[in-house]
C-alpha cells in the first residue's frame, strides 16, 4: 500500500520540474505537489556552472530557479537527496530511495541527463573532471587554483565555455582537444564554428582538432599528460571532459514507457508519454513537433523551462501542444556572446559580418528557416523565431541583404 497520495508527482530536481511546479500553482492547481530530486540542492540553472559560478563570480543561491522560501510559501514539497527507484504507471505509484511509496494522479518524468564518460587508460587518475552539477564545478575550481595547464576534451559548449573561463578567470594555459576540425562545428557548421574558434585562439586557447583521446598519463595518482591517437602529447595539471550527455531514461525504461529514436521518452505534441497522465520534459523528452519536423529531442536550458510549463498545463487538463521555439545562449567569458533559436544546421545564410563579430546565421531547409544564431543582432532572432513558428522565410538573398526589411517578410 502506498504511504500517501499526491495529486501531482514531479520526478527530477531540475529546471523542468521547478518550472512545472511553479506553473501548476500559477494556473490554479490546488492539490498536493511533490518534487523528487536526487541532488542535494534545490533546482538550479546549469549554465552558470561553466561560466560565472566556475569563475567564482556567482553564488549557489543566485543560480537557484526558485528562492528557497518559494517551496514552503507555495505549499510544494521538495524532496532533495531522494531518487525514484521504481515507477509503476499502471498502479500509479512510485517507490523512493527513502523506502516511501507514493500514489499519484498525474506525473512528470524530468530526470535529465547523465554525462557521457570516456573510457580510456588512465581515466581513474585524479584531476580528471566532468561538469554537470555544483559539486563538479567546485572540484574543478579547486584544481584550477593549483594548476598551470588545463586540457579540455570536447569542442562543443562545455569545452568552449570552460576554456574561456579557465583563461579569463584564472589566467591559465588551456588546450581544447576535439574530434571535429572546428569548435562548435557539429551544431553550427564549419564557417560559424570557425568564428568562435577564432575568438578562442585570439585569447590564447590552443585548439587541437581532428584528433581524439588515446590515454591519460600521470605520475603517481594524478594526471599529467593527455596523449592523443594522432600522437600529440598535451601536458596538463587538470582535465575537464565535455563529451556530451545521454538522457537518463532508466526509470522510464523500467516503467515500460515508449522510447523514441534519439533515446528520449516518446511523447505526444502535448508532452504526454505512452502512459496516460504521465508527462515528460527536459533532456528526456522526445516529442512530436510540427514546427521542428517530427519527433525531436532538444537539450537546451530554455526547452526544459518551456516544456515544464506545457506539461503543467496539460496535467491540469488544458490540452495544449508544445509550440515554444527552442532558445539557447552561450557566453565565452566576456569575449563574445551568442543567442540561437530553432533546431537545424546546414549551410548558413549570413546577414552582417563575421569579421566584425556582428552577424546572424540563418539556417534553412527548402523554403523554411529552421534555426538562427546571432552575435550582436537580437532583432534578427525575433524574425527567425516568427518564421520558424509560421513555417516560412524570405529567400536567401533577402536574408543576406542588410538593406532589405525583414518586418513582414
Amino acid at each position: 500500500m502506498a504511504t500517501r497520495t499526491v495529486d501531482h508527482l514531479l520526478v527530477g530536481g531540475g529546471l523542468a520540474a521547478a518550472s512545472c511546479a511553479r506553473t501548476l500553482r500559477e494556473e490554479g492547481a490546488g492539490g498536493s505537489i511533490v518534487v523528487v530530486g536526487r541532488e542535494p540542492d534545490p533546482p538550479y540553472d546549469r549554465p552558470p556552472l561553466s561560466k560565472g559560478y566556475l569563475r567564482g563570480e556567482g553564488s549557489r543561491e543566485e543560480a537557484l530557479v526558485l528562492g528557497e522560501s518559494w517551496w514552503e510559501a507555495n505549499d510544494v514539497e521538495l524532496l532533495t537527496r531522494t531518487s525514484a527507484m521504481k515507477l509503476d504507471v499502471d498502479a500509479r505509484t512510485v517507490k523512493l530511495s527513502t523506502k516511501d511509496e507514493l500514489s499519484f494522479a498525474t506525473a512528470l518524468v524530468a530526470t535529465g541527463a547523465n554525462v557521457r564518460r570516456l573510457r580510456a587508460e588512465g581515466s581513474d587518475l585524479e584531476g580528471i573532471h566532468y561538469l554537470r552539477a555544483f559539486g563538479n564545478a567546485d572540484a574543478i575550481r579547486s584544481d584550477l587554483a593549483e594548476a598551470e595547464r588545463v586540457v579540455l576534451i570536447g569542442g562543443s559548449y562545455i569545452g568552449c565555455e570552460v576554456a574561456a573561463s579557465v583563461v579569463a578567470g584564472f589566467g591559465l594555459q588551456c588546450t581544447i582537444l576535439m574530434q571535429e576540425e572546428v569548435t562548435l562545428e557539429r551544431g553550427f557548421g564549419r564557417e560559424i564554428g570557425g568564428f568562435f574558434q577564432g575568438v578562442l585562439t585570439e585569447h590564447g586557447v590552443q585548439v587541437v582538432g581532428g584528433d581524439e583521446l588515446e590515454r591519460f598519463e600521470g605520475s603517481g595518482e594524478r594526471v599529467q599528460r593527455v596523449v592523443t591517437k594522432g600522437g600529440a602529447v598535451l601536458d596538463c595539471d587538470c582535465v575537464v571532459i565535455g563529451a556530451g550527455v545521454t538522457p537518463d531514461v532508466m526509470l522510464a525504461r523500467s516503467a515500460g514507457l515508449e522510447l523514441g529514436e534519439s533515446g528520449g521518452i516518446l511523447c505526444s505534441p502535448g508532452l504526454e508519454s505512452s502512459a496516460p497522465g504521465v508527462y515528460a520534459a527536459g533532456d528526456v523528452c522526445e516529442w512530436q513537433s510540427a514546427q521542428l519536423g517530427g519527433s525531436v529531442r532538444v537539450e537546451h536550458w530554455d526547452v526544459a523551462l518551456e516544456q515544464g510549463r506545457t506539461a503543467a498545463r496539460n496535467m491540469l487538463g488544458q490540452s495544449v501542444s508544445h509550440e515554444a521555439v527552442p532558445y539557447f545562449f552561450s557566453d565565452l567569458a566576456d569575449w563574445v556572446s551568442m543567442e540561437a533559436v530553432g533546431r537545424g544546421a546546414g549551410e548558413p545564410v549570413i546577414r552582417g559580418s563575421l569579421d566584425d563579430g556582428d552577424f546572424t546565421a540563418f539556417y534553412t531547409a527548402g523554403d523554411r528557416v529552421t534555426a538562427a544564431l546571432s552575435v550582436g543582432r537580437p532583432g534578427d532572432l525575433h524574425h527567425a523565431r516568427r518564421w520558424i513558428a509560421e513555417g516560412g522565410a524570405p529567400n536567401a538573398a533577402t536574408l543576406a541583404d542588410e538593406d532589405a526589411e525583414l518586418d513582414g517578410a
